[in-house]
């Protein structure tokens, strides 16, 4: 395995981070214990959870894959081999059913504590924010609309506040966020400028891949000069880029079969470019997955490519990912794809 750290931080991860999103709802208990032996015993010692999972988020299912991450950890006994992250939920429509969502300080206090004791450890090496609160990059919505009457108030300082505490206390070692623009990331690192007790963000995850690459208009500028890492998460375009759904294939149990509307990477120009995409894989000998996860580890400002499997056949694809060089020329064709369907999904 390949490893590099936590921007601002000695925490070692691995390049590969284990996602969970699926787990306690398509995949069992045993399967996800399944993908965490199999991980670790590869090298992939870097986990991402959130309290939303499994997704889709349903109130019977609420924090589900939270509690089986915390079942393995206290059967294993190997809390200190992993490095563990997890994160807030934001207000949404769907996230009513967890409780007054968003980032007060009551807020994060309960998503805090709930999430350290479904997990069954004390501390978390990251926290991250799921997404902001403001009117932007909510799930499947590209940038910014404005709004005369939004709600939100300038809650930065409060907010690093409220995580300094918790990092003061030993319950959170780094913070991050997650679907965040330039606007927002500066923001939080002004803060930390104005008053350096306050915790830097080091982090963002961000949705990262051959299909969408919106991350390298005025994100990537910030993760290189600003030293935030990118861990990026759907580099797979769930699942579209393995092609498995080329032809109009539609397998059983796959994502995008099971759950209709998640399609936002299946539909128009993602559909072309996706074919243009295997066919440069096909002629260098690349499978579609390894070419497409191994362009997404290989960027200057990705600290951790987050991935997901159903099955430990896809997970060690996925795993074996990080070994593969891309060359100068695949690369260049990648680049001529991208021209031609520049950022198709979402």
């Amino acid at each position: 395995m390949k490893y590099t750290k936590i921007p601002h931080s000695d925490i070692k991860v691995s390049k590969i981070c284990l996602g969970t999103m699926t787990w306690g709802r398509q995949n069992t208990e045993q399967e996800a214990f399944d993908q965490m032996d199999y991980a670790l015993e590869r090298g992939v010692q870097f986990f991402d959870t959130a309290e939303l999972y499994p997704v889709p988020a349903a109130a019977e299912r609420y924090a589900h894959t939270e509690i089986i991450i915390g079942n393995w950890l206290a059967q294993r006994k190997n809390r200190d081999q992993v490095v563990l992250a997890s994160k807030i939920a934001g207000k949404a429509a769907f996230t009513a059913f967890i409780r007054e969502t968003g980032f007060s300080k009551e807020a994060l206090h309960t998503a805090l504590e709930g999430s350290l004791k479904r997990l069954q450890t004390d501390y978390l090496d990251l926290y991250q924010l799921h997404w902001p609160e403001r009117n932007t990059n909510f799930f499947g919505q590209r940038g910014y609309t404005h709004k005369e009457d939004e709600a939100w108030e300038d809650n930065f300082h409060e907010i690093l506040e409220t995580l300094k505490g918790f990092v003061q206390a030993g319950k959170i070692r780094q913070i991050g966020i997650s679907n965040e623009n330039p606007w927002g990331a500066m923001r939080y690192l002004e803060e930390h400028r104005k008053d350096p007790s306050l915790p830097r963000m080091v982090t963002c995850q961000n949705p990262y891949s051959l299909l969408n690459r919106l991350y390298e208009s005025g994100m990537a500028e910030v993760s290189m000069r600003e030293d935030m890492g990118l861990l990026a998460y759907s580099p797979l375009g769930f699942g579209v880029l393995s092609g498995k759904y080329l032809g109009g294939k539609k397998p059983a149990n796959a994502r995008v079969t099971l759950f209709p509307n998640y399609n936002r990477y299946s539909v128009g120009q993602n559909i072309p470019a996706t074919e243009a995409y295997a066919a440069i894989a096909n002629k260098h000998g690349l499978s579609l997955t390894e070419m497409a996860l191994s362009f997404v580890t290989s960027r200057p400002f990705v600290t951790s490519n987050i991935i997901g499997a159903t099955s430990l056949d896809q997970l060690k694809e996925n795993i074996d990912s990080v070994y593969t060089e891309l060359s100068a020329e695949v690369l260049e064709e990648i680049e001529g794809v991208h021209n031609t369907y520049p950022n198709p999904g979402p």
